[in-house]
């Protein structure tokens, strides 16, 4: 068997590199400095890819890479990878929120410090060989007031350092419930309420579409002009251009930057200028620790997820660790084979579908299973172009809704049932997974049944009169048609029967043709699951 390629693309610690090359299940190459049209040219021979911040994988080295399943990001963020062509073309994309989590909060409060004392200027005055004592007065940080944009780890990480000094802590994060925040001592506010109201404003959240220049003009000038701003966490959260106004008109104390718009700036970056702006080179992440922290952590997640140990930190799939994983898997099988089975029987245009859950399943993340279902569904329709990875996405650009619903009380215990709504019906198959965890079909629509979706499938919708099952059986023998499995249901007496039979191989479309002209014979169709 051969081994899975790794390419590491911007410098890893060793200690990353060590875990990838345990074993002999990965081929790791490191090629650090690689030039755009280089990286594209050898991207397509490897299973995964791990950056750091340097290289920018883009539209056109996804486009490229006919292998990859795996980005992995050594570092908080996936701003230099195209997420949207990513997950379009089913690569996940991960990255490691916690490596370092502690060495970007120490910096960001290293950085509010140096703005209360004025550290940076007073070093240079001493370096120069002044002596101005008076020159760099600074403030308190007890009895101040902090601002924290986004409490994810970072940020919460920085607002507990900030609590040590005595200061007030208000934050906004539309994602953090005002109880969770009393309990850890701060008070949630409004965007435009911490504008207003503190005296220190550290900004922690990803740079998005929302969020990009969510500090302007506008927004500067709702502040104190004491205030003093820090961004540790990407450029263009605080709009330079308005940064540079207000520092020139004194209309705010001072800010700190780790990160820019450009990285590096330009050599004439008009922030370089102010004595009140303390800048330093995209740092926040930049000690022995956290290095070794975040590659320790790619490592792991890359290697697990390439060898179906689990998925974590996944911008564009749900996190699951190894147990959930191991849970989950057989039902992810089972929702892709359900999709496709369900998706091959359906007609007219879809609409929506719809996902109901019971048993265990609800205890669980069950995303990853509505996403292989949704796959199963659409695959048929679009062959190579879908996964699970980009399915939501695809449903979601064609308009198909996706619905999934809790059943606590059904008929089958930890069943999945699908229902895919079209404009001109609305199909319904039941799936539970055998003692032994494999998948089964235990109903289509109001029939009883026990089909394996698996290989080639025959499926026969019949009125329940005699000689349907001698017709079926004679017209496979006499096209030579091996019979691996076959079953048979009924709604009730002389109503619509079901016969789903599973054969060996493809099936000629004169067998199929000669079965639609028997008596009695709705529907016939040929099933790849």
């Amino acid at each position: 068997m051969s081994r899975m390629k790794i390419l590491v693309s911007d410098k890893l610690a060793e200690e990353g590199l060590t875990i990838l090359r345990e074993g002999d299940a990965f081929e790791v190459d490191c090629r650090y400095d690689l030039k755009p049209e280089q990286l594209r040219e050898t991207i397509g021979s490897y299973d995964a890819l791990i950056v750091r911040s340097g290289t920018q994988v883009t539209e056109e080295v996804i486009a490229a890479a006919t292998r990859l399943k795996v980005i992995g990001r050594a570092g908080v963020g996936l701003d230099n990878v195209d997420l949207k062509a990513a997950t379009k073309k089913g690569i996940i994309a991960m990255n490691t929120p916690g490596g370092n989590t502690t060495s970007t909060a120490e910096h960001a409060f290293s950085l509010i410090m140096a703005l209360a004392r004025n550290i940076p200027q007073a070093h240079s005055s001493m370096k120069a060989g002044k002596w101005e004592r008076g020159k760099f007065q600074g403030v308190e940080l007890y009895g101040k007031t902090l601002g924290v944009i986004g409490l994810g780890r970072i940020g919460s990480t920085v607002a507990k350092f900030a609590q040590g000094f005595g200061m007030s802590i208000k934050a906004y994060d539309p994602f953090l419930s005002a109880e969770m925040a009393a309990k850890r001592g701060i008070v949630m506010a409004t965007l435009e309420d911490l504008f207003r109201n503190s005296d220190f404003i550290t900004v922690h959240v990803p740079k998005t579409d929302e969020t990009k220049g969510m500090i302007g003009e506008k927004e500067i000038n709702m502040m104190k002009k004491t205030v003093r701003l820090v961004n540790c966490a990407r450029g263009g959260i605080i709009e330079e251009a308005a940064l540079v106004q207000a520092l020139a008109s004194k209309r705010i104390a001072g800010a700190a930057l780790d990160v820019y718009d450009e990285e590096p700036p330009a050599s004439d970056q008009p922030l370089l200028k102010f004595d009140a702006c303390v800048l330093t080179p995209h740092l926040g992440a930049s000690t022995a620790e956290a290095q070794v922290n975040v590659a320790i952590e790619i490592a792991y997640t890359v290697r697990d997820a390439l060898l179906g140990k689990g998925i974590r930190n996944a911008a564009n799939f749900p996190s699951l660790d190894e147990e959930s994983y191991k849970a989950l898997e057989p039902y992810i099988d089972l929702g892709d084979k359900l999709g496709k089975f369900a998706g091959q029987l359906v007609s007219g245009g879809i609409k929506e579908i719809r996902t109901v859950y019971g048993g265990i399943l609800p205890k669980y993340n069950m995303m990853p299973i509505a996403m292989s279902i949704v796959h199963g569904v659409l695959k048929p329709i679009l062959v190579d172009n879908i996964n699970a990875i980009n399915s939501m996405d695809i449903a979601r650009e064609r308009g198909i809704a996706v619905t999934e619903i809790i059943e606590n009380e059904q008929e089958f215990g930890n069943c999945i049932k699908l229902q895919i709504v079209t404009d001109k019906e609305t199909l319904e198959v039941w799936g539970v997974l055998s003692a032994n965890k494999k998948p089964r079909i235990v109903k289509v629509n109001n029939v009883y049944v026990e089909a394996v979706p698996s290989g080639h499938i025959l499926f026969i919708r019949n009125k329940d009169v005699p000689g349907i099952v001698g017709a079926v059986g004679t017209a496979l023998g006499n096209a030579g048609i091996n019979i691996a499995y076959i079953t048979f249901g009924r709604e009730k007496e002389g109503a619509t029967a079901v016969s789903v039979v599973n054969v060996d191989g493809e099936m000629p479309a004169a067998v199929i043709e000669g079965l639609r002209a028997v008596a009695g014979i709705q529907f016939v169709k040929m099933l790849k699951v």
